[in-house]
C-alpha cells in the first residue's frame, strides 16, 4: 500500500533552496515515481501561489496521479482554532495549523515540513497531538524530508 504524506509548501519549495534540496528532490522523486500519495490542500496551493515562478512551475508538473487533493473542512479548522487556543502556537501560525488540522483529519501516514519553528519541533508535535487526542483525533506523524529518505 502506497503511503499518504501531507506535504507543506516547505517541501516543494526546498527543491529550490540549497540548504534543503537534496532530501526534498529525493522526496519530490519518490512522489513523482508513484512510491508516495503527496496529500496538498487548498492551503498548500494558496501558499505556492504566492511563491516565486519556479517554485509554481515545479509544482504544476508534478503528476496528478501522485497527488491527493484535500480540502478544508469545519473538523479542520476547528483543529486549527484549538491548536491557537491551547496556546500550542500563536495566531501568527493559523496556516501551520491548518496544515496540521487538515493533515490530520485525513488521517495521513505522515506530514512532511521543513518548519522546524512551528511544525517539526517536538514541543509543537506533542502540544498537536495533546489536542488532537483531547477532541478524538489520532495523533500525527511528524517528520522532516529528511528524516524520510534517510
Amino acid at each position: 500500500m502506497i503511503q499518504r504524506f501531507y506535504i507543506d509548501t516547505s517541501v516543494i519549495g526546498g527543491v529550490f533552496d540549497t540548504e534543503f534540496e537534496e532530501h526534498s528532490t529525493i522526496l519530490m522523486e519518490k512522489i513523482k515515481l508513484g512510491q508516495i500519495k503527496a496529500v496538498l490542500s487548498d492551503v498548500t496551493e494558496s501558499e505556492i501561489m504566492r511563491a516565486r515562478k519556479e517554485i509554481r512551475d515545479f509544482y504544476e508538473s508534478l503528476p496528478k496521479s501522485s497527488i491527493e487533493f484535500v480540502e478544508i473542512t469545519k473538523d479542520a479548522v476547528l483543529l486549527a482554532d484549538n491548536y491557537i487556543r491551547e496556546k500550542v502556537v500563536g495566531k501568527t501560525s493559523r496556516n501551520d495549523c491548518l496544515h496540521i488540522g487538515i493533515a490530520t483529519t485525513n488521517r495521513v501516514d505522515i506530514l512532511v515540513s521543513w518548519n522546524f519553528k512551528h511544525i517539526v519541533n517536538i514541543y509543537r508535535i506533542r502540544g498537536y497531538n495533546s489536542v488532537n487526542l483531547k477532541l478524538g483525533f489520532p495523533p500525527l506523524e511528524i517528520r522532516s524530508p529528511k528524516e524520510i529518505v534517510e
